[in-house]
């Protein structure tokens, strides 16, 4: 063995290590039994409701979404079994995987609170967008637009400087965000989510879009699946739009990206710009 194999030996060894020193939360039992009651062969609303309704934290929490602001349904649900009927099985099951989600990744004296509402503006985002432009299915939209940064609550659990780097890391506009993550803690928010997505049950095309959402080289490698490229675009378009929205015109990943995103989905600038009015009327109805 090369000098030079021996030391990636041992390089992939010490990375191996400290993944195993970072806590991966298992999936929720909950998740899972939402999930087989979705891909089995005959999905029966009653029984998703049943399911919800053996956890009230859940339900109540269900309910309150349900009945929220954004999806402005003339009738109010008045139990799981209601909103399950108001919304449609799929719906319920992307809103239960967000409400598990939240509930199950938290850091003791770390509010998460920025972290959840960036993420449920860009699952919404995502879902408003693939269905304008049928890129790809809603459903998968909506679930990346949650998970697709997982990864950082987790590494901010493991790492006490952890917040620094993502600091310097959005500010990179020479090397790639997870360039700088590689380069301090030997691994990345994208690795550790992938990870942690497919632990979770996760589509396989959500999983490989985590790991690549950085990489904007993949916009234009037609090697990688329509959709996972499709992800990355519509979720960097996603994520310009929530920095408009709060009044921050520069984004280090959009100058880095954003022209291939918009290559990627067609989209000309006068277009852009309708799309982000109509994704900030969107957001002024998402809590």
């Amino acid at each position: 063995m090369t000098p030079a194999s021996k030391t990636s030996v041992a390089n992939d060894q010490s990375v191996d290590a400290l993944v195993k020193t970072i806590r991966i939360p298992p999936r929720p039992s909950m998740l899972a039994d939402v999930q087989a009651e979705l891909s089995s062969r005959e999905p029966d609303p009653r029984r998703l409701a049943a399911t919800i309704s053996h956890d009230v934290s859940l339900s109540a929490s269900l309910l309150k979404l349900t009945n929220s602001s954004f999806f402005g349904l003339r009738l109010k649900a008045s139990s799981v079994d209601h909103a399950v009927q108001l919304l449609g099985m799929q719906q319920c099951g992307l809103l239960m995987t967000g409400i598990i989600a939240r509930q199950s990744i938290q850091i003791e004296n770390v509010s998460l609170i920025k972290f959840w509402d960036f993420s449920s503006k860009r699952a919404q985002a995502m879902s408003y967008l693939a269905g304008y432009m049928r890129v790809c299915p809603v459903d998968l939209a909506h679930t990346f637009g949650l998970f697709c940064d997982i990864g950082i609550p987790i590494l901010m659990e493991r790492f006490p400087d952890y917040q620094q780097t993502l600091e310097l890391a959005y500010q990179q506009l020479e090397h790639k965000f997870t360039f700088i993550e590689q380069e301090k803690h030997n691994t990345s928010h994208t690795s550790i989510g992938a990870l942690m997505a497919r632990t979770w049950g996760l589509p396989e095309e959500v999983c490989n879009a985590i790991l690549l959402h950085h990489d904007y080289a993949v916009l234009q490698d037609t090697a990688t699946s329509e959709r996972v490229r499709a992800l990355v675009a519509l979720s960097l378009v996603a994520e310009y739009a929530i920095h408009k929205y709060h009044g921050q015109e520069t984004l280090a990943e959009w100058e880095k990206g954003g022209q291939q995103a918009l290559d990627f989905l067609g989209l000309a600038s006068d277009e852009l710009e309708d799309r982000l009015e109509e994704l900030h009327e969107l957001f002024n109805h998402v809590h």
